[in-house]
């Protein structure tokens, strides 16, 4: 389809354009006026990393993980449970979204109720419980960790100021006590280390993940602070058991006392450790602890941010259109009418002759101000149309000049009579004698459009029972004009068309006559098929956007198959205020806002004679002048 061909559909089509358009945008316009209003109310706050001792790709992806990580905990069915408890009613999930601005550390809670009042009670409360959720999480951490390191600090202390004592006084009993809390020491510390392996065995050594090997290299940092504890407890261990022997045996001397003290010295040296890791402890705590603060709080939202009716309506329309639009592509895909000359072009495989514009009529004289429309109408745009067809007639037979013609359509209603009829007027108006032949012997016209009696005719000369001299009639309004109606019809109109005396009647009638037009019964019958082989030429009459493509094909194929010679397509009714089937050019009359008068009728009076042949269209004139050359 070509930009013309389309922007005549549009213009077909753009009434349907306008109202689905109408339709759709007041429908939306209705809908969302009957909607609740939605408020919306926002809070920021910002999310400030630990401090870090150094600052690499690692640790900016690490900042930018946990902003993640809080972001999304505000929308946990969690902390929304937390709200609802807090503020008395329920908080849904889908009310509250939480984003991120750009790639800075601020981040906007957003919320959205049909309360505004509630939505900002909501946004700031949520705030709120995700400060109060950042430092439970923080301290269930580092909890655990703290109150062990904190014990053995105790216990070292206690063991300090008991090797003190005992320095001075040896005694078996205190050394089995201390002996007991030392292997339970071990016992502990050999149990903290089975932990933090069997945490490490649970992690992937080979994963490539930035948690996995933060959580590796976490506990082996907590194996290694705690190795040589165990160490230093297994030699307290080694020398308590050595003096406890010697005491038992009575042999304390000065080296117990020696060993004592080297025992004090390792019980000072896990003191020590113990409070560097503490100390170590609490510091990584303040150094991986984010700091959440809120810098904008929500205020009561005073407009509702839906629904609106302006933005609905276009919304609206606009799908309104786009389904009009998709509704008259379907209809015109499905659309198997022939439409354009090219459509019918290349379809048919047959060139359009001629372009018949709608005829205006007496509707009380339907037929019969049809059949004669030319006769009564000479100055008319669509006289000229017939004149155009004549003349394309003549041209596609110069050499071999067509002498009998049969007029003939796909269907019902598609005017083939009137196009015989006004076709056989124009013929005689340019000097030729022609015999115009109903052979529509099912549902005649002929008669009727041109006002005759239909008691004697061409069936009545097949059957034999008149001769051809007794049915021809004249019409008196054109010249050189004559006419056989259908006379009686029969019973087996198909046998008496193919019959030997129908092929003799039209040779006695090419004698007498220069041109024959026969008008046939449509092609839904076999009369017309019959009748095909017996003329020189056959005229196949459409109306686009009408007549199916494949009910015209069938019939023209079958005319080829069987050796008739289709000599053009006539589209016929063509609209004159429409212009959409032939992409924007008005066939029946090129000119006819300039060039050609549009009086419908011309009065009978002779006195106008003068005046109709100055007025008269160039082709009649060149016509006439012809005519008095020969």
């Amino acid at each position: 389809m070509d930009i013309k061909q389309l922007f005549s559909t549009f213009k077909r089509w753009l009434w349907l354009v306008v109202l689905g358009t109408i339709i759709g945008g007041a429908l939306g316009y209705y809908i969302s006026n009957r909607q609740t209003p939605v408020y919306q109310a926002q809070a920021r706050f910002v999310i400030l990393p630990a401090a870090q001792t150094t600052y690499d790709y690692y640790s900016y992806l690490n900042n930018l993980n946990i902003i993640s990580t809080y972001t999304q905990l505000l929308t946990t069915e969690d902390l929304l449970f937390e709200a609802s408890n807090r503020l008395g009613f329920p908080v849904m999930k889908g009310q509250a979204t939480a984003t991120q601005v750009g790639e800075t550390q601020f981040v906007v809670l957003t919320v959205k109720d049909t309360d505004p009042y509630k939505a900002a009670v909501i946004a700031n409360g949520l705030v709120d419980i995700l400060i109060d959720q950042n430092a439970k999480l923080q301290t269930v951490q580092f909890e655990s960790a703290e109150r062990n390191l904190q014990a053995r600090v105790d216990q070292a202390e206690e063991q300090i100021a008991t090797l003190e004592g005992q320095i001075t006084s040896l005694s078996t009993e205190i050394l089995q006590k201390q002996i007991e809390n030392v292997q339970a020491q071990m016992t502990d510390v050999q149990s903290q280390i089975n932990t933090i392996e069997l945490d490490m065995s649970e992690v992937d050594p080979y994963s490539t993940s930035e948690v996995d090997q933060a959580r590796l290299a976490n506990d082996q940092a907590k194996i290694d602070e705690l190795d040589p504890i165990l160490a230093l407890y297994q030699q307290i261990y080694t020398q308590l058991v050595v003096l406890g022997k010697t005491t038992d045996t009575g042999e304390a001397s000065s080296v117990d006392l020696d060993r004592l003290k080297t025992t004090l010295q390792l019980y000072q040296q896990i003191y020590i450790s113990s409070i560097n890791s503490l100390e170590t402890l609490r510091l990584s705590k303040a150094q991986s602890t984010p700091t959440v603060m809120q810098v904008e709080t929500a205020a009561k939202p005073t407009t509702p941010i839906s629904p609106k009716p302006v933005q609905s309506a276009l919304l609206a329309a606009a799908i309104g259109l786009l389904a009009t639009a998709g509704f008259i592509f379907l209809v015109e895909f499905l659309d198997d009418t022939l439409k354009t000359p090219d459509d019918i072009k290349d379809v048919l495989e047959t060139p359009v002759i001629g372009f018949i514009g709608e005829l205006k009529h007496n509707p009380k004289q339907d037929e019969e101000s049809l059949g004669v429309f030319v006769a009564k109408n000479p100055r008319s745009p669509v006289a000229e149309a017939f004149r155009s067809l004549r003349t394309n007639l003549e041209y596609s037979s110069v050499d071999d000049p067509a002498r009998t013609l049969l007029v003939t359509s796909s269907g019902e209603s598609e005017g083939k009579s009137t196009v015989a009829a006004n076709l056989a007027i124009v013929e005689a108006q340019s000097g030729k004698k022609v015999i115009i032949i109903d052979a529509d012997m099912r549902r005649p016209k002929v008669h009727v459009q041109f006002n005759k009696s239909n008691r004697k005719g061409l069936s009545d000369v097949v059957t034999g029972k008149l001769r051809i001299e007794d049915v021809v009639k004249t019409y008196d309004q054109v010249e050189n004009l004559s006419i056989i109606t259908c006379g009686t019809i029969p019973p087996n109109p198909s046998e008496l068309l193919g019959s030997d005396r129908m092929s003799q009647t039209l040779k006695e009638l090419e004698e007498q006559f220069d041109l024959i037009i026969i008008d046939t019964p449509p092609m839904i019958v076999s009369d017309a098929q019959i009748l095909s082989g017996k003329v020189d030429g056959v005229i196949f009459v459409v109306i686009p956007g009408q007549t199916r493509a494949i009910a015209a094909l069938r019939p023209i194929e079958e005319l080829r198959r069987i050796g008739s010679h289709v000599m053009g397509i006539v589209a016929n009714k063509i609209p004159r205020n429409r212009d959409y089937y032939y992409g924007g050019y008005n066939y029946y009359s090129p000119y006819s806002s300039h060039y050609y008068y549009h009086t419908e009728t011309i009065a009978p009076n002779p006195e106008n004679v003068s005046d109709v042949q100055a007025v008269a269209p160039l082709s009649t004139l060149f016509e006439k002048n012809r005519r008095k050359s020969e």
